[in-house]
């Protein structure tokens, strides 16, 4: 017994997710973090490993994360493929009939949506090519050489040069949605297209079932009446109305075949050359009905473009009043989590943006001094051989707030969860403390002085020389929990990049493309 999956059901499983997307019923965050990789492998920049898809990877990737940026639904759109025009290429033209048995010609796969038969110009408007040239002497089509320009409703040609291209015009993509949504790869498709008024005129143009181009694979021989022009000649099928024009030249064989009448209804169409006149050839011309998708020509883009990827976008951004985004650290993992959850609690984590790093409120003579390498580790003792220990993610000196990120490696395991014979800080991971039991202390040790937490310190922000400093979390006696809960959600991307260092004036636009 064999099966397919479609290429609709990842069609529709791109529509899902974006307006899962878009419900109160989910949260979705675009996270950043992994300070040090190059302390899990050396040539981390030169060779990024692949994230591993399991549990134990899930678990260290939020043992990772920096902090977190909400992705509203304005921050989400399907994307196709980007196919640029280009003059002397060779493009496709649609056909609904691509196959392992019969390929597009000038494209490597087996399908429509392998195919090379769409554009977006030099003024960001997409096209789709319904023609590309091809006849009995140009099997493959001919290079196009004029650009798509016109926003015409129904389908002709660019320019004067004769190249036989035909195009339709589908859609302009706005200045706001290349910011966000167009990369080097891939271009947006509208939003709502049913609702969206700056497409309402091409998808009402579109007409079920009709037919809007002819393709001549044999021209025939002994073909009516030499240099005749044949009108109305009607084409058979399951729809109705559909009729074209057929001229032929002085050798008796069809020169050429447009559409007079599109008509509609069609699955499948034949031109009857009988009814329209022409009497009986030589040799049959082979005359290819091409039909239109479903609905039309601009009825669903994103089934005509097979739009199955969603692209998902975040801007981070240093924030003076919320600086959860640290910067002079290195950052060299992005990704997406689903509905995770506030720190502490069973609540969906809703808020624009989100620490997803300990810290400590340090105090102590040269606080603001003192220097913290990063990555580096600092320790506390927190009770008669006990050990806390985190690797230092920033430390500032204007307000003595550390922080800090611990992992696996701290207690006793590594990198794929096998445990070390003789961990250096034992086998449990230890947090800082703001209330040491006996034989412990408040000392942090590992910057240039030695420095204690600040345990009569709370609250978000601090005063210094009458200045209001924002910390970015919440602090209580002198320690700050993530606002996100950790391993709650689910990490749904991961990917592992070669290490940014984040400056103070830096921005960083994350594009995240989905492939369904």
């Amino acid at each position: 017994m064999t099966a397919i999956i479609t290429d609709q059901i990842r069609v529709l499983n791109a529509k899902n997710f974006s307006a899962g997307v878009s419900t109160s019923l989910n949260s979705y965050y675009a996270f950043i973090g992994l300070p040090n990789p190059t302390s899990i492998q050396e040539d981390w920049d030169d060779d990024p490993p692949a994230p591993t898809d399991n549990f134990s990877n899930e678990w260290d990737t939020w043992d990772t994360i920096i902090a977190l940026k909400k992705i509203t639904p304005d921050d989400v759109q399907r994307v196709v493929t980007k196919r640029i025009w280009a003059s002397g290429t060779t493009y496709d033209y649609y056909r609904h009939d691509y196959s392992v048995a019969s390929p597009p010609p000038n494209s490597s796969g087996t399908s429509l949506y392998s195919a090379n038969y769409y554009v977006i110009n030099s003024d960001n408007r997409v096209y789709i090519c319904l023609q590309n040239g091809t006849t009995p002497e140009t099997p493959e089509g001919k290079p196009s050489l004029d650009e798509p320009r016109f926003v015409d409703l129904e389908p002709r040609t660019a320019g004067p040069s004769g190249d036989g291209y035909i195009w339709k015009y589908l859609y302009t993509i706005k200045p706001t949605e290349i910011v966000k949504f167009d990369t080097v790869d891939f271009i947006p498709v509208p939003k709502d297209w049913d609702n969206n008024a700056e497409t309402t005129a091409v998808q009402g143009n579109a007409v079920d079932g009709s037919i809007k181009i002819v393709v001549i694979k044999n021209r025939g021989v002994g073909v009516g009446t030499a240099n005749r022009t044949y009108t109305r000649v009607p084409i058979r099928g399951d729809g109705t109305g559909a009729e074209c024009t057929i001229v032929v030249n002085n050798d008796q064989q069809v020169e050429s075949v447009t559409i007079s009448n599109q008509g509609s209804g069609y699955t499948f169409g034949n031109v009857d050359l009988s009814a329209g006149g022409i009497p009986e050839p030589d040799t049959e011309p082979v005359l290819d009905v091409i039909m239109t998708p479903s609905g039309g020509h601009g009825y669903d883009v994103y089934k005509e473009l097979g739009a199955s990827n969603v692209l998902m976008y975040a801007r981070i951004e240093n924030d003076v009043e919320n600086p959860d985004f640290i910067t002079g650290n290195e950052i060299a993992r992005i990704g997406l989590v689903e509905n995770p959850l506030v720190f502490g609690s069973s609540s969906k984590l809703t808020s624009e943006k989100a620490s997803a790093v300990y810290a400590l409120r340090l105090a102590g003579v040269g606080y603001s001094s003192a220097k913290f390498t990063q990555d580096s580790f600092v320790t506390q003792t927190t009770g008669t051989g006990v050990t806390a220990v985190g690797r230092v993610v920033s430390y500032d000196q204007t307000t003595g707030v550390l922080k800090y990120w611990q992992d696996r490696t701290l207690a006793g395991f590594n990198t794929v969860g096998t445990a070390q014979t003789n961990p250096q800080y034992g086998y449990n991971l230890t947090r800082f403390t703001s209330s040491p039991t006996s034989g412990g202390s408040l000392t942090i040790i590992g910057g240039s002085v030695n420095l204690s937490i600040s345990t009569d310190f709370s609250g978000f922000t601090t005063s210094i020389n009458n200045k209001t400093y924002y910390l970015g979390q919440n602090f209580v006696n002198g320690l700050s929990n993530p606002e996100v809960k950790k391993y709650s959600g689910n990490i749904i991307y991961v990917d592992n990049r070669p290490a940014i260092k984040r400056s103070s004036s830096q921005k960083e636009d994350i594009k995240i493309i989905l492939q369904f």
